[in-house]
């Protein structure tokens, strides 16, 4: 066994050291809470719909919408298992973040005392990604910049 691969072991077996610890707790976390958003999010906008006896058609399109940013989240999780500690920490918070806006947003417009705002649905899955997008990379390229 050469010195690379030993210590190719040794950073794996700390990882999967550091993702039992509190790492694993907020990975878990995250994913369910992704998981319960998804299904919040969806049954909101479908209460909503409701309300104001919109087309089948468009309610799940709108679903497919709003449901985005949920399965952009979902793959990440997937392929961030070779990512930095704080790149992931990161992905995780950003899970959290999306899930509990969301559904908050989603929340007060379904479920509010005048009619739904459609625009609440359309505009929270880009602004979600865009959070994404920004909070991600910034955090990979930071622990690029800390680990040299």
């Amino acid at each position: 066994m050469s010195s690379d691969s030993r210590g190719e072991m040794t950073r794996r077996v700390g990882q999967a050291r550091q993702e039992s610890g509190f790492l694993g707790v907020l990975r878990a976390a995250a994913a369910i809470a992704v998981a319960v958003g998804a299904a919040g999010s969806v049954g909101l906008l479908l209460h909503a719909g409701q309300r104001i006896d919109s087309p089948r058609l468009l309610m799940g399109l709108f679903a497919i919408w709003v449901l985005s940013p949920f399965v952009i989240l979902v793959v990440g999780c997937l392929v961030s298992k070779r990512w930095s500690v704080l790149t992931r920490a990161t992905l995780y918070g950003v899970m959290l973040v999306v899930t509990v806006a969301s559904l908050a947003i989603y929340g007060v417009v379904a479920l509010g005392p005048s009619r739904p705002k459609a625009a609440a649905f359309v505009l929270v899955p880009p602004v979600s990604c865009l959070l994404m997008a920004i909070a991600v990379p910034t955090a990979a390229f930071i622990s690029r910049r800390l680990s040299r």
